[in-house]
């Protein structure tokens, strides 16, 4: 069996599972959103749009199924907050969208390009409320009290971390002089949501301190590996590519080709100018020739190796989330390259 296949044969097995697990929860969240009565047309339709055409992230929610039964606990009992946990989740990326200027996501237009900033906005703070209510009802579904509380708190800690590590980013802007140090600091703190996913969801099973805060750690290593496979991804989008070095920051590929004393003022002349598309593309030969995909390889390796000793102690579903962990490290990079 050839690598390709191997990895095509994981990601089906991926897909399959996330699906699995996490397709209630976002049905029901889907629900909840759409049993709102809601006045403006435009609202209705944002909403709508986003809750059952763009938004179908199962991952999230089946973390939270796969974590809690990996430290021997029901499964079932993460339902109602996973459903709170899509529409926060969801709000987060919305509001992302706003700050990043971003009107499209691969193929999709996102709420913001769709319906512009006021709407956006305002979808944003509905799904943000409505995942709060959410979360203080669920202890009519059997969640304990005193664990919406302690998950109360996770989620506050988190919003501050995503906000500062926000705040940080914007400081990116325009900018050819970061260092790859200063810019993984704060992608640590952009994977807070999904610590704060493998942390809740350990603590909904029953886990002892050592296993919330292995999960924990796990979670917060998982988010930065999507995070950076994002990164890596963008560079091969030109469209994507040019956006980000006109709206948002450089990725993590481009800031570590920078540190080749050799290609730097290649780089940084290019990144100055107005960038087309034929730019663009020499763009990622340069970061290529500079070893800037190496490297952010050779990181996320790391990441992904230290995400895997993080759960070695763990007794059940340790094959799942290693094949998550797995799934976020790209094949074959190079295949994505201009010819």
């Amino acid at each position: 069996m050839n690598e390709t296949t191997n990895q095509e044969e994981i990601t089906e097995q991926l897909l399959k599972l996330l699906e699995e697990r996490g397709k209630k929860a976002l049905e029901l969240a889907r629900k909840t959103v759409l049993e709102e009565k809601i006045e403006s047309k435009e609202v209705q339709e944002a909403l709508k749009y986003f809750i059952t055409e763009y938004w179908h992230d199962v991952t999230r929610p089946a973390l939270l199924s796969l974590v809690c039964e990996a430290v021997g606990g029901d499964p079932d009992i993460t339902t109602p907050i996973a459903i709170s946990m899509t529409l926060i989740s969801g709000a987060i990326d919305i509001h992302d969208d706003i700050i990043d200027q971003s009107k499209n996501k691969g193929s999709r237009l996102t709420v913001y390009g769709k319906f512009g900033k006021d709407i956006a906005l305002l979808i944003g703070d509905a799904l943000m409320f409505k995942g709060f209510t959410v979360l203080y009802e669920a202890v009519e579904k059997g969640v304990p009290a005193e664990k919406i509380a302690l998950i109360s708190d996770i989620i506050k800690r988190t919003f501050f971390e995503l906000g500062d590590a926000e705040a940080l980013e914007l400081q990116f802007r325009g900018r050819t002089d970061v260092m790859p140090e200063e810019y993984l600091r704060v992608v640590r703190k952009k994977a807070a949501d999904v610590e704060s996913y493998t942390r809740i969801s350990a603590i909904l099973g029953d886990g002892s301190e050592e296993e919330i805060e292995a999960l924990g750690e796990y979670g917060r290593l998982h988010g930065m590996l999507a995070i950076l496979r994002d990164d890596m991804i963008d560079m091969f989008d030109l469209e994507e590519t040019i956006h980000r070095i006109k709206k948002e920051h450089l990725s993590l590929a481009i800031v570590y080709a920078l540190q080749n004393p050799e290609m730097n003022s290649i780089l940084c002349s290019l990144l100055k100018k107005p960038i087309t598309l034929k730019d663009a593309e020499k763009l990622s030969t340069f970061v290529d020739k500079a070893g800037g995909f190496i490297s952010l390889e050779e990181c996320m390796n790391k990441l992904a190796d230290e995400a895997y000793i993080k759960i070695e102690k763990i007794k059940y579903n340790k094959n799942y989330l290693e094949l998550l962990v797995h799934a976020t490290l790209l094949p074959d990079w190079r295949s994505y390259l201009p010819q």
